[in-house]
This record gives C-alpha cells, sequence and structure tokens, in this order.
C-alpha cells in the first residue's frame, strides 16, 4: 500500500484532557514528528530559543504576517499576539515531515479556512468528572479558575463533530495509538 503524502494534523480539545501528554509521547515515539512552533509578540523567557520555542516578533512584524496571509491562525492573549506560521508548516510538508499543531478550538476553526486539507483530530475526556478531576488532580489552580476551565470545556465539548475525527483519552496508551493510526504514523519510526 503506498503511504500518502505527510500532512498536516490539528490536535484539539479542552484544557485538561491530556493534549501535551499525549504530544510528548507522539514525539517520542516518531522523531520525525514536527510540532508547528508558533509566533508571539511577547519578549523571550530566560531559556527560550528562537524557532525552538517560539518566533519572536515585533508587533509591526506580526502584523504584516496578519495581513500576508502568514499565519494559519492566530489570537490576542494576555497583551500578546500568538499566531501559526504558514511557511514553516508547508517547508516542513515539502520536506517530507508529518506536522503537527497542538491548538484551541478557535485556533483549529481559523486552520479549517487557512488550510482546508489539515486533518483535525478532537481529543476529548470520557466524561466531564473525569475531566474535572484531572484539572483539579495538577492541583495549579484556585476553584474560580477551575470552575471557569469546566464551563469553557463543556462550550469545547459541543464541537466535537466539526472535526475529522474524535479520540476519546480514557487510557493514555489506547489514545497514543488511537493517534498513531489516525496520523498514519503507526509503524513507521
Amino acid at each position: 500500500m503506498e503511504r500518502q503524502k505527510p500532512r498536516l494534523t490539528v490536535l484539539s480539545g479542552p484544557s485538561g484532557v491530556g493534549k501535551g501528554t499525549l504530544v510528548k509521547a507522539l514525539r517520542k515515539n516518531h522523531p520525525q514528528l514536527w510540532l508547528s512552533v508558533s509566533a508571539t509578540t511577547r519578549a523571550a523567557r530566560l531559556g527560550e530559543v528562537e524557532a525552538i520555542d517560539y518566533f519572536f516578533k515585533s508587533n509591526d512584524e506580526f502584523k504584516q504576517l496578519v495581513a500576508c496571509g502568514g499565519l494559519l491562525e492566530w489570537a490576542q492573549f494576555a497583551g500578546n499576539s500568538y499566531g501559526t506560521p504558514r511557511k514553516p508548516v508547508e517547508q516542513q510538508l515539502a520536506a517530507g515531515a508529518p506536522v503537527l499543531l497542538e491548538i484551541e478550538l478557535e485556533g483549529a476553526r481559523q486552520v479549517r479556512k487557512t488550510f482546508p486539507e489539515a486533518f483535525q483530530i478532537f481529543l476529548k475526556p470520557p466524561s466531564m468528572a473525569e475531566l474535572e478531576a484531572r484539572i483539579r488532580g495538577r492541583g495549579t489552580e484556585l476553584e474560580a479558575a477551575i470552575q471557569k476551565r469546566l464551563k469553557r470545556a463543556e462550550e469545547e465539548l459541543k464541537a466535537e463533530l466539526e472535526f475529522d475525527a474524535v479520540v476519546v483519552n480514557n487510557d493514555i496508551n489506547d489514545a497514543l495509538v488511537q493517534l498513531e493510526l489516525l496520523m498514519d504514523l503507526a509503524g513507521n519510526e
């Protein structure tokens, strides 16, 4: 069976569902997988490296990227702009690397318009009770922040039908295998 050409895969889902954990496992198992690097207008933090952690841009440079269609998606958060540069994604795909973009729901919706050939996967929890347990288990947030995340998650879960595939993260290993199959990575180290 002939392998398809590498594609951009978008992974989205509510906070606390396990996206970061699964992305780390995917990258460990499949070093050829390129994780998209975001551009930001915020200043680099100690230890952050250009083109590895972020592409650091001035406000004017970021605005230029937006104006010329140079971003697959973008948003503002806490006074700074963040987005996914199109050019590095296209370069990696042209070089034969599968590309993964881990983003929020609104970003996934933007990518659906700016890069419609991307394959979009929605990661969801087995239940809201389990999602709440995971968020609380982190022990990193106050009650008001937890409630805000849960309310947002309820809204985000309504969007699962917008995606090409849905993976329920009930067991991390099962979810990893499902992602590998959907991304056509299984057995290709």
